[in-house]
């Protein structure tokens, strides 16, 4: 990571405003349609929610704002962002899984596979808080939902590590659609960079 220019940033202004809100997180969710990316799952047998995963982060790594984290008051930015995810075990606990961003699905696809079955071994509670190069996400593959709430810890508003929260697709109007939810820190960036966002996710998934 390297510390970044606020000085030099058009979104100064904006930055100092929230930057100390007790809350400054804002959440959207929407849906996503993920016909194509189903399709192409199911087709070569791969895990759907690791390949979206894997767009999840494509998208991060690809827009600048998704790169920012705050440390000790100062704004930094990561060169490349992976990914903290909870899985769920057989006993219907769960653990924490990271997986490192690459740009080539085949390996990140081979890399979390051996992340996940080492962690199904594991009887620790594997949590790294210190890491900021991360976003977080959630997978609730059993209903679909129009907004949801994170558990706070209290210290998020400090780090500014965007969330992300996955639901169960459904069907409508001939489309798979798939909800999703972003939490981020409005300090770092604006509705308009989470629209981006959707719309590159978007761009990509229609790719499959």
């Amino acid at each position: 990571m390297k510390l970044f220019d606020i000085n030099n940033w058009n979104r100064k202004k904006q930055y100092l405003f929230f930057k100390d809100y007790i809350d400054p997180f804002f959440n959207i969710t929407t849906n996503v349609n993920v016909a194509r990316l189903f399709k192409y799952c199911k087709t070569e047998n791969l895990s759907f929610n690791l390949v979206f995963l894997h767009q999840l982060l494509s998208c991060t790594n690809s827009i600048l704002n998704f790169k920012l984290r705050i440390k000790n008051e100062q704004v930094y930015i990561f060169d490349k962002i992976d990914v903290g995810t909870a899985i769920l075990k057989e006993d219907k606990s769960f653990v924490f899984c990271y997986f490192p961003y690459t740009e080539s699905l085949v390996d990140f696809l081979k890399s979390a596979k051996q992340q996940i079955n080492n962690q199904m071994l594991n009887t620790d509670f594997n949590v790294k808080e210190e890491r900021l190069d991360l976003i977080h996400t959630s997978i609730l593959p059993w209903f679909s939902f129009t907004g949801i709430k994170h558990a706070k810890k209290g210290d998020e508003q400090t780090k500014g590590i965007p969330k992300f929260m996955i639901g169960k697709h459904f069907e409508q109007d001939h489309k798979l659609l798939l909800p999703l939810s972003i939490e981020v820190h409005h300090a770092l960036m604006d509705g308009f960079h989470v629209g981006e966002f959707f719309n590159l996710l978007q761009e990509k998934l229609d790719t499959f």
